[in-house]
């Protein structure tokens, strides 16, 4: 018997058809191909939506969509919702837009038609002010359908860039992403590793070794650890998908939908007038011992409860997302158990686009400063560091969020300025008791300005000591600046929550127009 024509079919018979037609999609690439993806300890693209959306919420686009291309009768192949998954739903309560390659449809390779659903949600959420996320797993280009997938990518990689800062952009590698792309990773806001899942490389260990003659191991290039700690590819590094699905879920409760939106505001259960007699002490008396300022964080913020940006890179800086009396906040904050807090380039690039991104999406700036100055010598020299050292001042300059800057300890030269004074547009300056503000440090400082005194005294070691306690007195004591406006008030450190609480509420409103221009020219 003749099977019936679509057309011939009555209303009840096509809606039986579609739904029929919807399931096999829904298998995706097959058991096989299913459990394959499940043997490398990995979940399937709908597995990953069921997780990370609200119960019942998320809503498919482009289920039906399959490879067009003529080139290797590709339009022939069975290819279920060409390769990735794209749609929206809501995380607590919240809409989210995302897209879920699926690994099991010709390894999630990147297609025209498969960029064109990725680019479709992109559009959407940018429309209606919802957080972007991107779940890659995926082989790169299909070879099979030639130039029209490096169009498609070319479209992908357009519109994030064309709404960068618009909306949150996320992005998890959960599985393999290699060649042309790694321009997805490349182009988020916030990149997720996961520990032995995620694979990451721009050309493989074959391309290298027939490019420079390099023998170098997949694992050397490729490892999500890698990307966390050298290359700054990945923001964050999880143990586990599920790991990984509850961190992002966390991020986006810290973000607004979009650059029009503030933040969302939680219950506070956390007293805001909170005092921490701990904080009075924790700065040791020896000026050059170090102290862990990560604690300083926790015991200022909400719950003590932070979330870091690039964590396992540049850790002489620490730059992370916490809360004050329920809002969000960015903290910028010298960690001087590692290069004793100075700014070099590595934490200048990180320290700068973290501002920017918290400027985008309206999440005010915290700075706790302890800086000595930047990092000398001739690999930073060499390096860059004067325009590497730029870009914080100019992200600083430009964000137009409250910034309010607390200085615990040392607050140097250029550095001074690089971590957001008064004079780089700090709405309010407070410095806790052993603030020491200055050019340089007080050893340099004595030796270039009394070289000849030194030099001429019947004991130099004496005379110098002499001196440097005289210098420290005159410009090492918080109350010179305050006397010059130089910085706005001496508080005690136990009083810190409650202050920047009062303070981030008094600027709550805050409303800046700079400058008509058609672009910044940020220092590169």
């Amino acid at each position: 018997m003749a099977e019936k024509l679509y057309d011939d079919m009555t209303v009840l018979e096509k809606l039986g058809y579609i739904l029929d037609e919807e399931a096999k999609i829904f298998e995706m690439g097959g058991p096989e191909a299913v459990q394959r993806q499940h043997d490398l300890g990995k979940y399937t693209a709908r597995e990953r939506i069921e997780r990370f959306f609200d119960p019942g919420t998320f809503v498919e686009i482009g289920t039906f969509c399959r490879s067009v291309s003529v080139h290797y009768n590709m339009f022939e192949e069975e290819t279920p919702a060409d390769g990735v998954i794209s749609g929206y739903g809501l995380v607590y309560g919240r809409p989210v837009y995302g897209i879920f390659q699926d690994a099991t449809v010709m390894g999630g390779t990147i297609g025209k038609v498969h960029a064109r659903k990725i680019v479709n949600v992109i559009k959407e959420a940018a429309n209606n002010s919802a957080p972007m996320v991107y779940f890659v797993d995926s082989e790169g280009l299909r070879f099979k359908e030639g130039p029209d997938s490096m169009y498609g990518l070319g479209t992908v990689a357009y519109h994030m860039s064309l709404y960068s800062g618009r909306m949150p952009q996320i992005c998890v590698i959960a599985g393999p992403c290699t060649g042309a792309a790694t321009i997805i990773p490349g182009l988020a806001d916030w990149t997720f590793g996961i520990d032995k899942i995620t694979k990451l490389y721009a050309s493989d260990p074959e391309i290298i070794k027939a490019a420079t003659g390099e023998d170098v191991k997949e694992a050397e290039i490729a490892a999500p650890r890698v990307h966390a700690t050298t290359t700054a590819n990945i923001t964050t590094i999880v143990k586990n998908e599920d790991d990984c699905i509850f961190e992002v879920q966390r991020l986006l409760g810290f973000l607004p939908g979009g650059c029009k939106d503030k933040p969302p505001r939680y219950e506070c259960d956390d007293p805001i007038d909170r005092y921490e007699e701990e904080l009075r002490t924790i700065v040791p008396d020896n000026p050059n011992q170090p102290y862990d300022m990560k604690k300083v964080i926790k015991l200022v913020v909400d719950n003590g409860d932070f979330m870091e940006w690039h964590e396992q890179w540049a850790r002489n800086i620490v730059c992370c997302l916490a809360r004050f009396e329920g809002g969000t906040v960015g903290i910028l904050a010298q960690n001087t158990m590692f290069m004793a807090g100075c700014l070099d380039v590595q934490s200048s690039d990180k320290g700068s686009r973290f501002i920017r991104f918290c400027d985008a999406y309206n999440v005010p700036i915290l700075n706790l400063v302890d800086v000595p100055g930047y990092l000398p010598g001739t690999d930073q020299e060499w390096g860059g560091i004067i325009r590497h050292g730029a870009k914080m001042l100019y992200a600083y300059s430009e964000a137009t969020v409250p910034k309010v800057t607390v200085v615990t300890r040392k607050s140097y030269g250029g550095s001074y300025l690089g971590m957001c004074s008064k004079d780089l547009g700090a709405d309010i300056v407070v410095v806790w008791p052993p603030c020491e503000m200055a050019v340089m440090g007080p050893e340099g400082a004595v030796d270039v300005l009394e070289r000849d005194a030194i030099k001429k005294a019947e004991n130099p070691k004496a005379k110098r000591n002499e001196l440097l306690k005289a210098y420290r007195n005159r410009f090492l004591n918080p109350i010179a600046p305050a006397a010059k406006l130089n910085l706005d008030k001496i508080i005690d450190p136990a009083t810190t929550r409650s202050l920047v609480c009062q303070m981030f509420r008094l600027f709550e409103n805050k409303d800046v127009k700079l400058p008509y221009k058609r672009m910044d020219i940020m220092p590169e």
